[in-house]
């Protein structure tokens, strides 16, 4: 399918600031001069995540001539934004200052980027969104977080981490929850970790091959704890955005979480129907990368087993690069679950964005 996709909403796009010091004017007095005394100014700050020199991390003509990929405002605007046609695009910064275990200058530097991207990109171009950036090792702050930029209705959504330090559905997570369904937040719970645990349940890998494919498994772990935790009953009207996710994996994960929930429900009352009802009315899953075979007969069918006309949210993941040349969408998609998927499930997984688009 054509590279241009006039007035879709991308769901999915990596800003990254161009260095520690462009963070520097939003930081506290304090702030700055502890990063300038601790001589950490000129940190990456990247999550291993995205080593900034992998070939999946940027395509090689989307590289900026300096500074890290998706740091260039303007590539940015002609490659992303012009060049796929997006009416809207949500911009998800997912900073290695989330992983730092001094809470304070974690806190401090999140909050840094926050401003940085509101200031520095979203006032920049009117079809810019984005997510808030939280520092997840505290849900008070976070929570802080949240309020203090609640007001800005260019912020759309939460961005959290799938891998942390517990599954996501625990209860102390829940006022985070509470504060992003009170301000018609969406929770997007993207891919990258926090490294306080092994991406593995059998410990550290090698290799960044082993952490990419772990994801997936974070993601499916993830998905079980909202629902059985019962994060969608307490608070009805929150969506979550599974963002970098994969979604093949998806037919396999309600078929064995419905089976199991049969002989198990007693033990979580608040589990009132099958999850896999529960998940296709509260999740959604951006489109790259596609984890799938070059037939598009064998992705259809997928597609048809998951149900997914109402599920998929476009997305281009730009900077990073999991498709050929500028098709973002693949071969033989029918045209109304594309339609849905470029703009009708979109709005109505980010209210914020429902409210003021145009007719």
């Amino acid at each position: 399918m054509s590279g241009k996709y006039p007035g879709a909403i991308d769901c999915d796009t990596h800003p990254f600031p161009p260095n520690t010091r462009a963070l520097l004017p939003y930081l506290s007095e304090y702030w700055r001069d502890q990063i300038l005394n601790r001589q950490i100014d000129g940190g990456a700050f990247h999550l291993q995540s995205y080593p900034p020199n992998s070939p999946l991390t940027c395509r090689a003509d989307w590289r900026p001539s300096e500074g890290f990929p998706g740091s260039d405002f303007e590539l940015f605007k002609a490659q992303a934004l012009d060049g796929f046609g997006a009416r809207f695009a949500i911009l998800n910064c997912m900073h290695g200052s989330i992983a730092l275990f001094n809470e304070d200058l974690s806190a401090a530097l999140v909050s840094a980027v926050n401003d940085w991207i509101a200031a520095e990109w979203l006032d920049r171009d009117s079809r810019l969104r984005a997510s808030i950036l939280l520092p997840m090792h505290n849900p008070e702050t976070a929570v802080r977080e949240i309020e203090r930029l609640a007001h800005d209705r260019r912020f759309v959504g939460a961005l959290v981490p799938v891998m942390g330090e517990m599954p996501l559905g625990r209860r102390i997570y829940w006022p985070i929850y509470r504060a992003a369904e009170k301000h018609g937040l969406t929770i997007t719970m993207h891919a990258g970790g926090l490294y306080r645990q092994a991406p593995s349940s059998m410990g550290w890998p090698s290799f960044q091959v082993e952490d990419y494919v772990n994801q997936n498994g974070a993601f499916e772990n993830q998905l079980v704890s909202f629902v059985s935790e019962g994060v969608f009953h307490e608070f009805p009207k929150l969506t979550l955005v599974c963002a970098e996710s994969g979604f093949t994996w998806l037919p396999t994960l309600l078929w064995r979480f419905n089976k199991t929930w049969r002989g198990a429900r007693a033990e979580t009352p608040w589990v009132d129907r099958r999850p896999g009802d529960i998940i296709r009315d509260h999740v959604r899953f951006t489109l790259q990368p596609i984890d799938a075979p070059g037939d598009s007969q064998k992705l259809l069918r997928t597609l048809v087993h998951m149900d997914a006309e109402d599920l998929l949210l476009f997305s281009t993941d730009y900077p990073h690069w999991q498709f050929d040349g500028d098709n973002a969408i693949p071969e033989g998609l029918p045209e109304t679950a594309a339609r849905k998927m470029m703009v009708d499930n979109p709005l109505a997984a980010y209210p914020r964005l429902n409210a003021e688009f145009p007719r």
